[in-house]
């Protein structure tokens, strides 16, 4: 959420950053909510003052006997007690209105964000590996003669419908060994703290993190009022809601596994075959909160963070500034990186590692106090994957697929599957 004051101060320089994103200036509309508001708050002030002055001579009035007088004031001073809750409640319900419409608005991009309008504009930064060779067509995930027994769709349709997975075997262990590796990386090499958060959360979490109120449809609610996350980016972002955390405990890095769930209302007819977009999945999130002067380096750690894993399993990926255009609703900044899938022919995104600021610590009201003391300051968040563990599956198996139907795996992976280092064209781990 935006700060009202910085509006009021340079209302051209929020909406030229809003512009980044190819949003129509917004201010003229919050600037006159924010003003109908002051205005009945400065009234309403207004009003109790007279009412307090009223009352005051009343009892004058009356001590002097001047009952015409009492009566009068009396009167006024009713009249005023009505003036006065009537514009605090107009006063609420504008500020609610502004709350409301704060809310909406998405996070300012840095001045280093390219221009754009969608994923075409976005800009490579750098890539690692090469994609291999083939001596013939590399067939998709789903294709691969090893994953077909361990990798069922249409159990998984009869049990829950389109968009789910039942995995079984070998290729269950393998994703399993995914997760494991990589909270390994992080928690023991990364220096970030292994963490397990619910996966059902309360409205004012969701909120937290921007996913309410604007995109409620894209996540699932419970008949409890309970939100299924959509990532761990939530629990992990909220454990600091409300809170005033003490300075020298920043920053604080975390990393949890977890299940995910996603309606994906904005992708019908997108990634339909396989399991590369799922309505329930796994991700290894990484989230840090930081002070204000250190969440742009924390940014390029976090990167770095995650292209280790993909470098670990010999993956070859590129890394992607996205455009203002094609940015999420809380970052200033997001560094994509998307992995070589050659059943596709092309990289498809892996990970997202974004820089928030304090736009979400406004809306969880989460801050810190200086160490040299002073006002508390809002948190910086940072969120990113770590991986998605069911792209990786994806990865790793396209990518290591092999003419007979076999699947050679990462080395990086061998002491997760007990010294196994294939998967026959049965299935089976070898």
């Amino acid at each position: 959420m935006h700060d009202i004051r910085a509006i009021r101060d340079n209302p051209a320089a929020f909406d030229a950053a809003l512009g980044l994103r190819n949003m129509a200036p917004v201010s003229p509309e919050i600037l006159s909510l924010d003003a109908d508001r002051r205005a009945r708050i400065a009234s309403a002030e207004a009003a109790q003052a007279e009412q307090n002055r009223a009352s005051k001579e009343a009892g004058a009035a009356k001590g002097r006997g001047d009952d015409a007088e009492f009566e009068r004031l009396r009167a006024l001073v009713t009249a005023k007690k009505d003036e006065t809750a009537r514009l605090q409640a107009e006063a609420a319900a504008l500020d609610a209105k502004l709350r409301e419409l704060l809310l909406a608005v998405p996070n300012l991009p840095l001045e280093s964000v390219p221009a754009g309008q969608d994923e075409a504009d976005n800009v490579e930064i750098r890539r690692w590996g090469e994609p291999r060779e083939f001596g013939f067509a590399p067939r998709e995930h789903f294709e691969i003669e090893a994953v077909r027994p361990g990798m069922d769709f249409e159990t998984a349709a009869k049990l829950a419908g389109s968009r789910f997975v039942v995995l079984k075997g070998g290729v269950a262990r393998i994703q399993r060994a995914l997760a494991q590796f990589m909270l390994d990386l992080h928690s023991l090499e990364h220096g970030l703290e292994e963490t397990w958060t619910p996966v059902l959360v309360l409205s004012e979490m969701m909120e937290g993190t921007g996913q309410l109120p604007k995109f409620g449809e894209d996540s699932y609610q419970t008949r409890e009022g309970w939100w299924l996350i959509p990532t761990a980016e939530v629990t992990l972002t909220n454990t600091v809601n409300g809170e005033l955390v003490d300075h020298a405990s920043l920053p604080r890095r975390m990393v949890a596994h977890s299940q995910c769930f996603r309606s994906e209302a904005g992708s019908a007819g997108r990634d339909t075959a396989g399991m590369l977009r799922q309505h329930q999945f796994e991700k290894v999130e990484m989230v840090s909160i930081t002070d204000a002067e250190s969440g742009v380096a924390e940014h390029a750690r976090m990167t770095r963070c995650a292209e280790t894993v993909l470098e670990r399993l010999g993956l070859p990926y590129r890394t992607i500034v996205l455009c203002g255009g094609d940015m999420g609703f809380g970052a200033r900044i997001t560094h994509d990186l998307e992995v070589w899938l050659p059943g596709q022919g092309r990289y498809r995104e892996i990970s997202s590692v974004s820089y928030c600021g304090d736009f979400q610590a406004r809306r969880m009201n989460a801050r810190y106090r200086p160490a040299g003391g002073g006002k508390p300051e809002f948190v910086h968040t940072l969120n990113g994957s770590g991986l998605a563990v069911g792209r990786a599956l994806i990865a790793v198996l396209e990518n290591g697929q092999q003419e007979d139907g076999s699947v050679i795996l990462p080395e990086a992976l061998h002491p997760y599957l007990g010294g196994r280092t294939r998967l026959d064209v049965d299935g089976v781990l070898r």
